[in-house]
C-alpha cells in the first residue's frame, strides 16, 4: 500500500473553523485552504498504509476512555523566533489535549513517536509567511474568543495535493457533556410564569 502521511486532531467547529481558515488565507498563508482549522493531537506522521486498521483500532480505544470536555480559545500567541507560527491560544481544554496526545503517541501503540518540540495545544492562524503578515495576524486576532464542547477527534490523511482529508471521526466513550461545556452560564434566576 505504501507510505501515507496522517495526523490526528480536534476540529474547530463552525462557524469558527471557516472564519479562522479565511483569516489565515487572508494573511497570505497559502496552505490555509488545504488544512482544516484544528488543534493537533498527532502532528504529520508518515506510516505504512497497511497500519491504518491498527491505528484506527488504537484511536477507538483512546477515544473510548475519553469524555467530552469544554474547549475555549482566547487571544493570540507565537512560537517565533523558534518557529514561524502565530496561533490562537487554547485556554480551556489544554490539559485534556495534552493527555490525549500522549495516549495517541504511547510507546505501546502503532504511532509511537517523539515530538520535535514540547507539546503545546494551539490553533495555527499563520505559518511561514512574512514577518509583517505574522505581526498583523497576531494583532488582529488578539481579541478572538470561541468555545464549544469537544466530543471527539478525527484521523486525517494528507493527499498528494497537500490537502488534509478526514478519514474517520472518533467520538469519546461517554456521551455526558459537562454542563459548563454545553451551555453558557445563566445570568440570574429564570422569570416566574
Amino acid at each position: 500500500m505504501g507510505t501515507v502521511t496522517i495526523g490526528v486532531s480536534i476540529a474547530v467547529p463552525e462557524p469558527h473553523g471557516s472564519l479562522l481558515q479565511q483569516r489565515r488565507a487572508g494573511f497570505g498563508d497559502a496552505a490555509a485552504h488545504g488544512i482544516p482549522t484544528h488543534v493537533t493531537l498527532l502532528p504529520p506522521t508518515e506510516v505504512d498504509g497497511g497500519l491504518l486498521p491498527a491505528i484506527e483500532a488504537h484511536l477507538v480505544q483512546v477515544a473510548g476512555t475519553g469524555r467530552p470536555f469544554p474547549m475555549r480559545l482566547s487571544g493570540t500567541g507565537t512560537f517565533r523566533p523558534l518557529s514561524p507560527v502565530v496561533y490562537i491560544q487554547v485556554v480551556d481544554g489544554a490539559d485534556t489535549c495534552a493527555r490525549l496526545q500522549q495516549q495517541i503517541r504511547d510507546a505501546s501503540g502503532p504511532v509511537a513517536r517523539e515530538l520535535l518540540f514540547p507539546y503545546h495545544p494551539h490553533v495555527t492562524v499563520a505559518h511561514g509567511i512574512d514577518e509583517a503578515a505574522m505581526d498583523r495576524a497576531y494583532k488582529e486576532l488578539a481579541g478572538y474568543e470561541a468555545q464549544w464542547p469537544c466530543t471527539g477527534f478525527a484521523l486525517y490523511e494528507q493527499g498528494p495535493d497537500s490537502v488534509w482529508r478526514k478519514l474517520r471521526k472518533f467520538a469519546f466513550g461517554t456521551p455526558v457533556v459537562p454542563p459548563q461545556a454545553s451551555a453558557p452560564a445563566e445570568r440570574g434566576p429564570l422569570p416566574a410564569h
